[in-house]
């Protein structure tokens, strides 16, 4: 057991003896793993920041919700067919109520549509402002939260009340430094007071500023663009089993509103958030074939690199070998020394491979999402060992079995 770890001990030794004596060498080899590791660090980096982003955007699109929309997503593949979807009647606002008497498994039913505009206080402005007008009951759709202030009420909603509610990106142009409840902005012309400030909600999958908003009431919303176009209304569910059922009623219940003929197709669609998942899926197979596919490319280019570097060691210190066995060192002893040599260059190509993509993954948020954590970095340090006791283990064993007369005869 003492030789075990005398010999466990001197192995490292040597081969860091030899790393260090063959700096040049030793650098060019874990530029090899190096590029290998940021690939397959960036790889998870990306991947898990698109998971992490998904989950949150379908909390975004709120749990156990359908929306009644005049278009379908175009998520299922397939043909999209625009040329039909185009001349169906637009939604009404009527339509709130009579989902709300009829419906018996909804719990909550709930109108917005969009448009973007310029919000003005005093020399300020943002622009490009996504303005959602939405009934008062949009808040219990669980889409978000509220940082300070208030939602608008039913009675504010019904009236067309002048209010807003500001989302964090907004308030930061407008206010900066400044407590925004109870101020007046501008919005084509109009003035409204701020009653609420939204909590920082992030982007949808990774692209689109969700904190870039503000939220009026529908009426309100009506009053300055009217609604003759893009209504979508949202029906939300208790649960999960609700849900499965509640869509089929929904759709009949609107087909009742639209008297329609039991032969006639549906002119209105229902939309769902696992539609996003089911095409997430798919896509999300073929993006880490193509990763992993990428990642063992430059991985296996770094382990023949390493494997070629381990060669010539071996070589060039083919007489050292031989002395070594012929004073006694085990063929164990010789194939742990060499192998540990190969772990350690690896995880020094691991080790700036992490660091470079610690700023890589900064770089990617700037455009994109990623995330890196813990589990990242001890994937990197077993790939990396995993490599070097891989591409290292041939050239160790060749100077394990190597004969020591012939060894120390080697010029």
């Amino acid at each position: 057991m003492n030789r075990l770890f005398v010999s466990f001990i001197e192995g490292i030794r040597i081969a860091i003896h030899a790393i260090w004596k063959n700096k040049t060498r030793a650098i060019l080899t874990t530029t090899c793993i190096v590029i290998g590791i940021v690939s397959v660090t960036a790889m998870n980096t990306v991947s898990d920041g698109i998971d992490r982003s998904f989950e949150d955007s379908m909390d975004m699109l709120g749990r156990n919700v359908v929306y009644v929309e005049k278009w379908p997503w175009g998520l299922g593949g397939g043909e999209y067919r625009w040329w039909e979807y185009r001349n169906r009647r637009e939604l009404d606002i009527r339509y709130l109520d009579q989902l709300r008497d009829r419906s018996q498994l909804a719990s909550t039913v709930s109108g917005v549509a969009y448009r973007s505009a310029t919000i003005r206080y005093r020399d300020r402005y943002a622009e490009g402002v996504g303005v959602s007008g939405a009934s008062a009951n949009y808040y219990q759709m669980g889409n978000f939260d509220i940082d300070d202030g208030r939602y608008f009420s039913d009675f504010e909603d019904q009236h067309g009340a002048p209010v807003m509610v500001l989302g964090a990106s907004v308030a930061e142009v407008l206010f900066p430094g400044q407590d925004p409840i109870g101020q007046q902005v501008r919005m084509r012309g109009q003035r409204f007071t701020v009653i609420g400030l939204l909590e920082r909600q992030g982007s949808f999958l990774g692209l689109e500023d969700m904190d870039n908003q503000i939220i009026i009431p529908l009426r309100t919303f009506q009053h300055i663009w009217g609604l003759r176009t893009g209504l979508r209304l949202m029906v939300q569910f208790p649960d999960e089993a609700t849900f499965e059922e509640g869509q089929y009623e929904i759709e009949g219940v609107m087909r009742q509103i639209r008297r329609l003929e039991p032969v006639e197709e549906n002119d209105f669609a229902i939309n769902k958030p696992s539609m996003f998942e089911d095409q997430f899926n798919s896509m999300k197979v073929v993006i880490y074939g193509i990763g992993i596919f990428l990642t063992g490319l430059a991985l296996f280019v770094g382990g023949i690199g390493v494997m070629n570097i381990m060669f010539v060691s071996v070589r060039e210190r083919t007489k050292e070998i031989g002395i070594r066995k012929a004073v006694g060192a085990k063929p164990w002893e010789i194939l742990f020394q060499f192998l540990t040599e190969a772990v350690i260059i690896c995880l020094l190509g691991g080790l700036i491979g992490v660091l470079l993509s610690l700023g890589i993954t900064e770089l990617i948020n700037q455009f994109f999402v990623a995330h890196m954590d813990w589990t990242t970095v001890l994937n990197a340090v077993l790939i990396c060992t995993f490599v070097g006791l891989l591409f290292g283990f041939l050239p160790s064993w060749r100077a394990s079995t190597a004969d020591p007369i012939e060894s120390i005869r080697y010029e």
